[in-house]
């Protein structure tokens, strides 16, 4: 009976120190391509360090033949381990569609604030000037998805496919550790 007891409370007092525990994700790098540069380029693609604990992406892109009626982004989360594996999310998304209607999945409603707060991709198509996201930070992540979501420690890659009328138009990829 007391040993049952002590369990219950080493259980309690090891849930209890799990939920006090709080992830840190730290970006590492970013790369973007322009598989098309006569369709797009990007005009800058950054991952800026202000101090050890303030960093920042941003990046723009250059359309060269607007208007845009018609894309798909292709976002994937990859794990590290003896190379990317993919983990958890695999999605394609009509981004016309989801601008028009952002709050009909709960995951895409998240990535329509996300948008809505570090980007001008706030409108419906056509799209027919410079896309910008601005200023992305680790803690507007860490508070939207880390406190939100259990995920394992690790490396990871998010990558973005921009596919317009059926062509791969652009690539980009975000890189980081979550401790």
């Amino acid at each position: 009976m007391r040993v049952g007891f002590i369990l219950q409370v080493q259980v309690i007092v090891a849930l209890g120190a799990l939920t006090s525990v709080h992830s840190k994700l730290e970006l590492t790098n970013i790369k973007c391509i322009s598989h098309d540069p006569d369709f797009a380029g990007f005009e800058y693609c950054l991952l800026k360090s202000i101090n050890r604990s303030y960093k920042y992406l941003s990046l723009k892109v250059k359309l060269f033949k607007v208007p845009i009626t018609d894309i798909k982004v292709n976002l994937a989360l990859a794990k590290k381990s003896s190379g990317y594996n993919p983990f958890l999310y695999n999605i394609t998304v009509d981004a016309c569609r989801f601008l028009k209607y952002p709050k009909s999945n709960p995951v895409i409603g998240y990535m329509y604030d996300f948008f809505r707060a570090h980007s001008n991709m706030n409108h419906t198509c056509p799209y027919d000037h410079d896309l910008l996201v601005d200023k992305v930070t680790t803690n507007f992540i860490n508070k939207h998805v880390t406190e939100v979501l259990p995920f394992p420690e690790g490396e990871f890659r998010f990558r973005s496919h921009w596919i317009a009328y059926g062509i791969l138009r652009a690539t980009a990829s975000v890189y980081a550790t979550l401790s």
